[in-house]
């Protein structure tokens, strides 16, 4: 086995990369680049019955779109192509038929009627039907079978599969990176299907054939791969081949904190389970993505690796390079993780701080139809100024709008309170403050106004919050002082204008 960390990443392209997918990609891309390593993408397809069209891509799309992309895999430095398990099913058979001949597996010929029957008998007697060394001489196979009848089934073409042979009064030491150490009694084991009927392998043996083949160093993988691991220990010991270490990931819980994590609590809770958009090719349903959410995928990455890992310290905000410095392994927790939909709103709202204005005014500005004719520079200056108060891109309108056109309507209660004669007189005196303000920028606009408030002798908020009102149509916005410098002066005073005309 090389020096070198190698992992990967092993989906099956039945449909769309469920987020925890997306964690496990992630963990196991930290800790190659944490050991200068190489990070594989293999699309295991052996189950062609359940192959979906398309999903492949949506695979590749949603890593690179995560900034977790392979190092190698389909169509890039592809060292031990393929890389689709569909692609080397040529190799599989012989490798299960080294396993028969050494005597780790045989031919089972039982049909699946044959099972059903026997499924049911046992269940009627409160019992669980197991294939293992306490009944495969009593069903049919090559061990109950003399070798001619063996022959001559296969020579005749009858259906198969091949089984492999799971040890009697045995104890399995074995060791998860996660876990630590787990004792496994084999007379528990069934005799897992290794090669099938339809002539491809199950998982259990394509994965172990590609990841010897492979060099794969570490298996890092979900938690509902822990059950396997003692059929996956004993396949390497059988063929003789070094062993991979195994790290099996906690589960990603439902919100609640019970229960696995699925698309159908997204669905009912209002948040997205996959990180990028999908079509089912079958029905058209679409389900939602954090990148079409407005989520900003380095606050998805973040938000991920803490599902189940945390550095030991109390910083929260990483860039992929400060993670791939902290991973560890080790800190990988044991119980299953939740799922906080609010956490991962919050790293979105700390990313959007993060961002670069005029970057934020590009996206701003194509996603919104009122600015077509804005200039860009003009956006940043006001995206910096309303920013902090936003989560998602689409925010920003929201918080922003009155910079681009004034309100059509005023916060009814706030109008019922403020609005007097009185008032209305303040508004037209103040519009002919701010028409005669010389200097106009922000300090000698707020320098001008309450000189003329202290000289008025009435309270600051008599002033500001129909000023506020004026300019925004509610009570919110940033300072009002830096709104009226955006907007201009000829702007400011119709607003001001209106506000008194209107009844």
């Amino acid at each position: 086995m090389t020096d070198q960390v190698r992992v990967r990443f092993a989906p099956s392209p039945t449909g769309p990369l469920h987020i925890g997918g997306v964690r496990t990609a992630l963990f196991n891309y930290l800790f190659a680049k944490k050991h200068n390593g190489t990070f594989i993408l293999r699309i295991e397809d052996t189950d062609q019955n359940r192959y979906v069209e398309g999903a492949e891509q949506y695979i590749i799309d949603a890593l690179n779109w995560c900034n977790i992309p392979y190092d190698e895999g389909p169509g890039k430095n592809e060292k031990f192509a393929p890389y689709r398990q569909s692609e080397r099913k040529h190799l599989y058979k012989d490798y299960a038929e080294q396993l028969v001949a050494s005597g780790n597996a045989y031919y089972a010929f039982d049909t699946a009627d044959s099972l059903e029957h026997h499924r049911k008998d046992h269940d009627s007697k409160g019992k669980t039907f197991i294939y293992n060394w306490h009944n495969r001489k009593l069903l049919l196979n090559s061990i109950s079978l003399s070798a001619e009848e063996t022959q001559k089934k296969l020579d005749d073409g009858e259906d198969f599969v091949i089984r492999f042979k799971s040890p009697q009064d045995q104890t399995l030491q074995l060791t998860d990176m996660v876990r630590g150490e787990i004792s496994i009694d084999t007379n528990i084991l069934d005799d897992k299907v290794l090669f099938k009927s339809d002539g491809m392998p199950t998982y259990h043996l394509a994965n172990i054939v590609d990841d010897h083949l492979m060099d794969i160093t570490h298996v890092i993988r979900g938690e509902e791969w822990l059950p396997s691991l003692a059929l996956h220990y004993q396949l390497y010991e059988a063929f003789g081949w070094d062993r991979p270490q195994f790290a099996h990931l906690p589960l990603l819980l439902k919100p609640t904190g019970k229960g696995k994590l699925s698309k159908r609590d997204g669905d009912k809770l209002g948040f997205p389970v996959f990180p990028l958009e999908w079509q089912d090719p079958a029905t058209s349903d679409v389900s939602r993505g954090y990148r079409e959410d407005g989520y900003f995928n380095d606050a998805l990455v973040n938000f991920l690796a803490f599902l189940g890992w945390n550095p030991g310290t109390e910083q929260e905000l990483f860039s992929m390079d400060e993670l791939v410095q902290a991973f560890e392994l080790e800190r990988v927790h044991k119980s299953g993780a939740r799922f906080d939909p609010d956490k991962i709103r919050w790293f979105n709202h700390q990313y959007m701080q993060m961002q670069n204005d005029d970057e934020l005014a590009e996206a701003f500005k194509n996603c919104t139809p009122q600015l077509a004719l804005i200039d860009v520079n003009f956006v940043a200056l006001v995206v910096g100024m309303i920013k902090e108060r936003a989560t998602f891109i689409s925010d920003l309108w929201e918080l922003s709008s009155f910079f681009f056109e004034a309100p059509q309507a005023y916060d009814e209660k706030s109008f019922n309170k403020i609005m007097t004669d009185d008032t209305r007189n303040l508004m037209t005196e103040l519009a002919d403050i701010i028409n005669h303000s010389s200097d106009f920028t922000v300090d000698n606009i707020q320098a001008d106004v309450k000189s003329w408030i202290a000289e008025k002798g009435v309270g600051f908020g008599k002033v500001m919050q129909p000023l506020r009102l004026a300019l925004v149509g509610a009570m919110q916005g940033p300072d009002v002082f830096e709104i009226i410098f955006m907007i201009g002066k000829a702007e400011t005073i119709n607003r001001l204008n209106k506000l008194v005309e209107t009844t």
